[in-house]
């Protein structure tokens, strides 16, 4: 069973009923014991870093998810904000990430913008995979996504990029580090490729 950790910020409602849509099972989360029963976890989240984080740690569910994702090894796709939560911290605020790929997240770097690109990132962009992952399956090329951000996630290690983006520079816009995966992109407004995207995780 997928559950959608529902923290207060992101649209669990839309990732439910896209799975449901699919004939694949899934839950909205909203206890300890909702996210102990899972299988799989999505995490979203929209907004400022630092609130996002604060309002996971005050849900209730943040120690069982921290166990059931480091060591219990069950997949987790985090998604806007909630892969950016998977860093070890952020620009953008002062507070810890959760560190389970190793990185940081940061702004991105308007100096190379031209007058027509400005912050945020918003809209449908082309994103590229960069390593053979089931995550990508079907969408290795023409895959489109849409983006609504400012920051973006700075890997440690280049071997966790799983795709990248062009948006005034190149940035890692899909991350994986052993059962945790990550999009800057929202799958959820993204139609037939978002919709093949959260297949492909829950067949992971």
């Amino acid at each position: 069973m997928i559950a959608i950790i529902d923290y207060g910020l992101g649209n669990v409602l839309a990732f439910a009923n896209m799975y449901r849509r699919m004939a694949v099972p899934v839950s909205i989360a909203r206890t300890a014991d909702d996210v102990a029963g899972a299988t799989k976890l999505i995490l979203p989240g929209v907004g400022a870093f630092d609130y996002a984080m604060d309002s996971f740690r005050e849900s209730g569910m943040y120690d069982i998810a921290v166990k059931r994702v480091t060591q219990d090894k069950v997949p987790v796709l985090g998604i806007c904000v909630g892969m950016q939560m998977l860093a070890g911290g952020s620009e953008e605020g002062s507070e810890p990430g959760l560190n389970w790929v190793p990185g940081m997240v940061r702004k991105l770097d308007t100096t190379h913008f031209t007058q027509r690109t400005q912050l945020p990132h918003m809209g449908w962009n082309d994103v590229r995979p960069r390593q053979a992952s089931p995550l990508f399956n079907g969408l290795e090329t023409d895959a489109r996504f849409y983006f609504l951000h400012s920051y973006y996630f700075d890997c440690q290690s280049q071997d966790d990029v799983l795709a990248s983006a062009e948006y005034g520079t190149t940035f890692a816009c899909a991350v994986n580090h052993e059962n945790v995966y990550g999009v800057q992109f929202h799958p959820e407004k993204s139609h037939e490729f978002g919709a093949q995207l959260l297949k492909n995780f829950a067949d992971i």
